[in-house]
């Protein structure tokens, strides 16, 4: 079996899909990888690099293709690479698919097997291949510090002969993987952090790291999905939470903003008047670019300034970190693919609750039921 990585095709994509370790490890389990040329570059790995692991460098995507019957991608394949599939290709990408439902349907009509890294459950065996935790990871604490550089102040409690500097507020909305490791890296740099989660049962994650959970009397079970992820809440919760959170951010030097449901456009929890009531100077970091962002101001992959107050919509902060956010990825995807082998041989066993919930398409159906749902809605319509 063949596993190609071909090189990203969107500008501001700088990781890859596989590194000289992940190369040893596929490798080892019987699997030949081919790599196009040049594509770990922009992660600092060269051609020899992948070479002395013992893959093999090809010319171009499209000779690439010809040969793959395992695709490791980063970012989701567009029509023109889809097309260059062969029948049968087994693809594994990011690719949030009730949000790109007409890449659905052209991987179908080849047909591929479709792997999204998005769709891994959160589960205890499937940790190791949780690709959003381990970007999610990343992108808290880049945002902490990108934030430090752009705010006017110092980040600690400093005592000088020239008087007392106060330490910068941080406000974090939603303490997940991104939120908690951005409380984290504030914290280290000694800013007083507040935090606000929909879920209560993070609240003492929250307080462990030396935050200040700020909450909304609700019912326990308000805001709180499956696998851990938070939910839509009701109205009045949606009311009092905005009520609250307009309180905090006219206080704060910077606000992170982590508030993602997967496959949805991002919560609104910063609009336009909350972004007027902000300090002069202030920084707003919007994790949620790519789904929208949780403010109304955010433009995605745009840094604008509002009333002296920044509002970054990066949607890509895993990018500017290449080296670990590629090794991270492809120990992911590594793990992810090996679990699916038997003896060198793919084992696509659909009882298996990771391989089931990762799938959304296979020998020319769609598998995935809100996809379906919501690409039969369509038609209808």
């Amino acid at each position: 079996m063949i596993a190609a990585v071909p090189k990203e095709i969107l500008p501001l994509e700088t990781r890859v899909s596989a590194t000289p370790p992940t190369v040893k490890e596929l490798t080892k389990a019987g699997i030949t990888v081919q790599v196009e040329k040049d594509a770990g570059l922009k992660s600092y790995i060269s051609d020899s690099d992948y070479k002395e692991a013992g893959a093999q460098i090809i010319e171009s995507a499209a000779a690439l293709y010809t040969n793959a019957d395992i695709i490791l991608k980063v970012q989701t394949p567009d029509i023109e690479e889809i097309s260059q599939f062969k029948p049968g290709t087994v693809s594994i990408s990011f690719l949030q698919t009730t949000r790109a439902t007409n890449l659905v349907i052209a991987m179908a009509a080849i047909p591929v097997t479709g792997f999204s890294m998005h769709l891994i459950p959160r589960t205890t065996l499937a940790q190791k291949m949780d690709a959003l935790s381990s970007q999610a990871n990343i992108a808290g604490y880049k945002a902490v510090l990108v934030a430090a550089g752009r705010i006017g102040k110092y980040m600690p409690l400093l005592m000088t002969a020239a008087g007392t500097i106060r330490p910068s507020k941080v406000l974090v909305l939603g303490a997940g993987v991104a939120g908690l490791q951005a409380i984290a890296t504030a914290k280290r740099l000694g800013a007083q952090v507040e935090v606000f989660d929909v879920r209560p049962i993070v609240k003492e994650q929250v307080e462990s790291l030396g935050a200040k959970f700020i909450e909304v009397a609700a019912d326990t079970k308000e805001g709180v999905g499956e696998g851990g992820y938070a939910k839509e809440t009701s109205e009045d919760y949606k009311r009092k939470q905005q009520e609250l959170i307009h309180d905090h951010i006219s206080k704060a030097d910077v606000v992170i903003t982590t508030a993602l449901i997967p496959g949805r456009p991002a919560p609104l929890l910063i609009p336009k008047t909350m972004v007027q009531d902000m300090r002069p100077g202030s920084v707003i970091m919007d994790l949620a670019a790519e789904n929208g962002g949780n403010c109304e101001l955010t433009s995605k992959d745009e840094v604008v300034e509002f009333n002296q107050v920044i509002i970054d919509g990066t949607s890509n902060i895993p990018a500017t970190m290449p080296v670990h956010a590629s090794a991270l990825y492809a120990k992911n995807v590594a793990a992810f693919l090996l679990y699916t082998l038997k003896d060198g041989e793919l084992n696509l066993d659909f009882e298996d609750e990771i391989i089931s919930g990762a799938l959304f398409t296979h020998q020319g159906e769609i598998t995935h039921q809100p996809t379906e749902e919501l690409i039969n809605q369509s038609k209808d319509s």
